[in-house]
């Protein structure tokens, strides 16, 4: 065996909060600039066109709906396009793929670029004709003149140059002459991921002379805080792997183990094998029932909103209201574990990643390796689903070092219980609300959320030293903390703090718990003044466009007027109780104030067992408000994924720790939602296509958690204000609400 020991760059300075409380972004500098029409469009000799884009397609379809948008503005026929994303080499640094942004903001400059084209096009044939560029048309990427002219994009666009600034005021086609924007158009992506062309996912990347690797993980599963970290290891014991065969090295560093064989079995035995002595981590508080480790959690307070004397006035209203609502760790739980192939040689290195932040990635793999921007490149693959943080650059990462002191390519899968374990969860949140109706027509409201944060830098960068664990303390609990409703008094509030596991966003970040909180309180609201929940929602709901979503979705549901508890009796199972709840919201995303994406409105049926407390979503109604429809499949496959997985987070999921770290390692620990209690979903979307598009990708999750509380309550006449409904949980609130059967 050809064991040894190898060390990494030097420690590095951790980066600084900036003036709003965040890390200033990771990214390399960019090699591709941004502000070019060539940085989005290249038009090829055959006229085929090349769009471009800093972000990528993570299960979305996103991929599809940028050709859409560059072959209408080019007018060329989809299949003629050809999408380039998640190139660090090829492609603008435009953000992680994250916060629904991607058709919202990464797609406009691409547009605009896509439209500039098209006019240079225009006047190099005209200039070619002597004729006018006005009178030129062009069908399907061919310009044809006044007197019968004919040239193709690909002849035009020889020798011209598009290293030219973007124009802002370069006009875009109007959506009444769309003709591929608008209509449902089948995904690009899958014909090869059902014919097996490619290799289309990195698990399947194979390189010649590839080695493989597995990681032997530190005690202190899932955590990233604290001075254990990168501190722990205690020794390694060598010789317990000698008799492995093809064991190529073990590579130590800080916390960092890893070992590299020619084959994957044993690689993986050598993993399970290899004697390692640890320090005992300390112990965390109790996360399982998370409020009391929140509250004590050290905190500073962030006011985001304070219009007159919201607390002063509630103290003096008899009839003011208030309730807590808590939001469990979750995590992203992709079916496939996290995987990397890298390639290490010459002093630079390639990797290929699933990640959803390849720039972000590029520089810490840069900070990692201790290599210039030059040396590193990230080809973005595709991998399974994540809708947020998982080990995909913890993979990345650890395969770049592992070839580097191997000298060869590297190919890392986690095995199930890494992902599970050390993926960065969707934190905790704490929501306390005080509210009142003020008048007839206003609401005093407080609102205060306890959010730890999720910034979950890279594992090995700490591990190894390369940065401190330190805890940083992010502001991403104010996403949609303002609700959308008339009031007189308010204060929202936001108390800020480090984080306590680790954890990064999540499909709809904190806006999910949030809007859990708001339209559960409002719904309770209604309940106390005796009021139909939609009616009541109406009364002081000023944005029009949720007043209509609200009012459609409602009548396509056969929305039923009354004050709740109305639950009835499933006649065939007179031990269940059937009910219907409504929950509404558009998701607000970004830095606070932030920018508003889509609108969304669940009405949702439910069936709960008194006797078991088993609650069955049945059927949702999902009303949709996203301007601009790209691609209308597509927004609606959104839209059933994000029912499917909101309503198993709000049923089922809850991560489950001890005094060491994340316990919930396998599916049993974890539970998600099964085939056969996928509920019937009814998608409505709103016409809008003389509106500018707003992101889809998250907003459809956002009511549900409400949605189904609400109905629960309905059915039942019990209020649940924790996440997970649990039977277990549920059984208990049917007790104290006197409507338990056993």
């Amino acid at each position: 065996m050809n064991a040894a020991v190898s060390a990494n760059a030097g420690p590095v300075s951790r980066e600084r909060l900036n003036a709003q409380g965040e890390p200033p972004p990771r990214h390399a500098v960019s090699r591709v600039g941004k502000g070019k029409v060539g940085t989005y469009i290249q038009i090829a000799p055959d006229g085929t066109v090349q769009a471009i884009n800093g972000h990528v397609d993570l299960g979305t379809g996103v991929r599809t709906a940028f050709a859409q948008i560059v072959a209408e503005e080019l007018d060329v026929p989809l299949s003629r396009v050809c999408m380039l994303m998640g190139d660090t080499d090829r492609t603008p640094d435009q953000g992680p793929t994250t916060a629904s942004a991607s058709i919202q903001s990464a797609a406009v400059p691409m547009r605009r670029a896509a439209a500039q084209v098209r006019q240079m096009l225009l006047r190099r044939a005209a200039e070619q004709w002597h004729c006018a560029a006005a009178v030129l048309t062009v069908e399907h990427g061919m310009v044809c003149g006044p007197q019968g002219q004919r040239a193709g994009y690909g002849e035009l666009a020889q020798g011209l140059d598009f290293d030219v600034d973007i124009d802002p005021a370069t006009a875009l086609k109007p959506a009444t002459e769309h003709r591929i924007v608008g209509r449902s158009v089948a995904r690009l992506d899958i014909p090869a991921k059902v014919t097996g062309a490619g290799p289309v996912y990195v698990h399947d990347l194979r390189l010649p002379g590839m080695l493989h690797a597995r990681m032997v993980r530190p005690p202190y599963r899932g955590r990233d805080v604290g001075g254990m970290i990168g501190r722990s290891l205690i020794d390694v014991d060598l010789p317990s792997v000698g008799h492995i065969p093809g064991l190529v090295k073990v590579v130590v560093a800080g916390d960092f183990v890893g070992v590299v064989a020619h084959r994957e079995e044993h690689a993986i035995r050598a993993a399970r094998q290899l004697k390692v002595a640890w320090r005992t981590p300390p112990p965390l508080p109790d996360l399982n029932e998370p409020q009391a480790a929140v509250r004590a959690n050290p905190s500073v307070e962030r006011v985001l909103r304070e219009q007159g004397s919201a607390e002063a006035l509630l103290d003096g209203t008899p009839h003011a209201h208030q309730a807590t609502y808590v939001w469990p760790y979750q995590m992203h739980a992709s079916i496939g574990p996290s995987c990397a192939v890298a390639d290490y040689r010459d002093g630079a290195v390639t990797v290929w990643s699933g990640t959803q932040n390849p720039h972000f990635l590029h520089a810490d793999i840069m900070a990692l390796l201790g290599l210039d921007d030059a040396a590193v490149r990230i080809v973005r693959m595709e991998a399974s689903g994540c809708y947020g943080r998982n080990c995909a650059d913890d993979a990345a990462a650890e395969a770049a070092l592992l070839s580097r002191e191997v000298g060869a390519p590297v190919r890392l899968q986690l095995m199930r219980e890494e992902e599970h374990a050390w993926e960065p969860k969707g934190t905790t949140q704490v929501m306390d609300v005080r509210g009142a109706v003020v008048g007839h027509d206003a609401l005093a409201y407080a609102f205060t959320n306890r959010y730890p944060s999720n910034n979950a830098p890279v594992l090995a960068l700490m591990q190894t030293g390369v940065v401190p664990p330190d805890p940083i303390v992010e502001h991403k609990g104010d996403r949609t903390a303002v609700p959308q409703y008339r009031c007189q008094a308010v204060r929202i509030a936001v108390q800020d703090m480090a984080p306590i596991v680790r954890a990064a966003w999540m499909r709809g970040v904190s806006a999910l718990p949030n809007v859990f909180a708001h339209e559960s309180f409002i719904d309770e609201l209604a309940h106390r003044h005796g009021e139909d929940p939609l009616a009541f929602r109406l009364r002081f709901m000023e944005d029009p466009r949720a007043r209509a979503l609200s009012e459609a979705v409602a009548t396509r549901a056969g929305w039923l007027a009354g004050a709740a508890p109305r639950g009835r009796a499933d006649p065939a199972h007179p031990h269940v109780r059937l009910g219907r709840g409504f929950a509404q919201h558009q998701y607000v995303h970004g830095s606070f104030p932030g920018v508003g994406s889509a609108y969304c409105a669940w009405v949702c049926d439910v069936a709960v067992d008194l006797e078991t407390g088993q609650v069955r979503v049945t059927k949702v109604w999902v009303g949709y408000d996203c301007g601009m429809v790209i691609n209308p499949a597509g927004v609606r496959h959104q839209i059933h994924g994000n029912v499917v997985q909101s309503v198993s987070r709000a049923l089922m999921e809850q991560v489950n720790f001890d005094a060491t770290g994340v316990v919930s390692q396998e599916w049993g620990a974890y539970p998600i939602l099964r085939f056969g209690d996928v509920p019937d979903i009814d998608v409505f979307v709103m016409p809008a296509q003389d509106q500018p598009p707003l992101g889809a990708g998250e907003s459809g999750s956002i009511p549900s958690a409400a949605a189904i509380a609400n109905a629960i309550f309905d059915a039942t006449g019990a209020r649940l204000r924790q996440v997970p409904f649990t039977p277990g949980r549920v059984r208990a609130a049917l007790q104290a609400a006197g409507q338990g059967l056993g």
